[in-house]
């Protein structure tokens, strides 16, 4: 399957690659509150 970073670096496509960017950065969040958090 693609990956949605894939679409994003199609030009033209502005709203895309802001929604792509977007989404990155929230998997990016979970994964990281996902995480065990160990101090």
């Amino acid at each position: 399957s693609a990956s949605p970073a894939t679409m994003s670096d199609k030009p033209g496509l502005p709203e895309t690659e802001k929604f792509g960017k977007s989404k990155r950065k929230k998997t990016e969040t979970q994964e990281r509150n996902s995480l065990p958090s160990r101090d």
